[in-house]
């Protein structure tokens, strides 16, 4: 996955974190430090636990069975956010496409709300389609399409250092005949510092989604790290560059004044300088993008649930593959359900940033508690331990974890404080309070079918001493 996000968030932060202003790539270079241990994490555990439900596997054996639950939930729940904010969001980069091209009309009619909303359900529920279709065809569709999201993506890096701000304020007078605004940079916070460094965390997560098929890979055990270390270097190289590159030839000053007032994108900023051709192909990188997220994230989503029922820690209806393409057809549909949710709770709120708060307060508890779970291994499950391939010394593992958790936790109390303090118009447009509440119906399910579970005669203490199946 090379997130779509990268073409709206670092420059949305804008408004997201006032004051951040002229610290935007040095809080990505920050942001990338938890998401690499936490990227070790994934990859020592995958090396001893390769099966799909990743998270929850990795959480359930090594830790503790409910925090495996949690953290795995908190991630269903996060993606799941994630898919809706995603189909969302890709209207206006296709309604972009048209108005650059000129065909006003069209791209009018894609910003009405009825359009916007239907458009994005098609988007998501054909993504759904071509899961339950199963790997082959998901591999035809995306491979391709990863090659030229970097292709794309790489013309807004090679045009960002090509043009400077001067030529950004020459456009912007011949387009606009405004000038570039001339804001003082406000003094270097460390709490909007922090704050803007979670948000841009969130960047990194795809390498999570590698970890939940794991039954499905050839050789897990060696293909899944190596895989997650991969992702992790050329996409974490890839948006530090895409975000200097922009912010080379745009001031900062010009993106932190229009961010308050309407949504920016990396096209919309760089069609300042760019031919209405250039500005074209690279709103369609950013649009494929957008479609090329979609897949793997419900991917991920389904086989957390399916790892769920199938342990018997959520209904085994959840469980049910189909007979002749092998996916996990009721699993798929409930994640497509919440993705759903999510683009009607982002038409309603009028701003996707309560779905990326959302995410990130979910992949943050996630990743913590993988970094835990790496260090409580040994203690927990000794023979699965002695199965790492990937960092297997004890003196590289236990100073990775630590600073992970450490390193996580004060992320994931700037973030809640962060939301928590924020003045909206209505409490339910706070992450925290939402993440709480489904958090806590989940933990209901959970405990109830553990109950029957442990009525039925299960050994649940020997159950999650086990890998499941491949």
């Amino acid at each position: 996955m090379l997130g779509a996000a990268i073409n709206v968030v670092p420059f949305m932060l804008q408004r997201s974190v006032p004051g951040i202003g002229p610290y935007v790539l040095p809080a990505y270079l920050f942001a990338a430090v938890p998401a690499i241990l936490a990227a070790l994490a994934y990859a020592i555990l995958a090396s001893a636990m390769p099966r799909a439900g990743g998270s929850y596997i990795y959480g359930s054996r090594g830790l503790h069975p409910y925090l495996g639950f949690v953290a795995s939930f908190s991630q269903w729940f996060g993606l799941s956010i994630a898919i809706g904010v995603v189909s969302y969001v890709l209207i206006p980069f296709i309604r972009d496409v048209f108005g650059t091209l000129g065909v006003d009309g069209v791209a009018a009619i894609l910003d009405t709300g009825l359009v916007r909303v239907g458009l994005a359900l098609v988007f998501l529920w054909t993504s759904v389609a071509i899961n339950m279709r199963g790997l082959r065809l998901y591999e035809r569709i995306l491979v391709p399409l990863m090659f030229l999201m970097f292709v794309l993506g790489g013309v807004v890096i090679v045009a960002g250092f090509l043009f400077d701000q001067g030529d950004f304020a020459a456009g912007l007078l011949a387009s606009e005949g405004v000038a570039v605004p001339d804001v003082e940079p406000a003094a270097f916070h460390w709490t909007s510092f922090l704050a803007a460094s979670a948000i841009l965390f969130s960047s990194f997560i795809g390498f999570d989604s590698i970890a939940q098929a794991g039954g499905e890979a050839k050789n897990p055990g060696r293909a899944l790290p190596l895989a997650i270390g991969v992702s992790v270097v050329t996409v974490g190289t890839f948006y530090l560059l895409f975000t200097a590159a922009v912010y080379h030839a745009v001031p900062w000053q010009f993106v932190a004044e229009r961010a308050m007032n309407q949504d920016l994108t990396a096209p919309g900023l760089l069609g300042y300088v760019l031919s209405p051709g250039w500005t074209v192909l690279i709103v369609l990188g950013a649009a494929i993008a957008l479609v090329n997220d979609l897949p793997p994230m419900l991917l991920a989503v389904s086989r957390l649930m399916f790892a769920w029922a199938e342990d018997g820690v959520f209904p085994k209806a959840v469980a049910t593959v189909h007979k002749d393409r092998h996916t996990p057809t009721v699993a798929l549909m409930l994640s497509g359900l919440m993705a759903s949710a999510s683009i009607l709770g982002s038409h309603f709120a009028g701003d996707f940033f309560l779905g990326v708060d959302i995410l990130v307060t979910s992949m943050l508890v996630n990743f913590m508690v993988m970094c835990m779970a790496v260090l409580w291994l040994p203690r927990v499950n000794p023979r699965i331990a002695a199965d790492v391939t990937v960092l297997p010394s004890r003196r590289l593992q236990v100073p990775v974890a630590i600073a992970g958790v450490m390193l996580l936790l004060v992320f994931l109390v700037v973030h809640v404080r962060k939301d928590l303090t924020a003045e909206l118009d209505a409490w339910y447009f706070h992450s925290t309070p939402l993440w709480l509440i489904m958090l806590g119906v989940a933990s209901l399910i959970y405990a109830r079918e553990v109950s029957v579970l442990k009525k039925s005669g299960v050994d649940t203490r020997e159950l999650f001493q086990t890998l499941p199946p491949e």
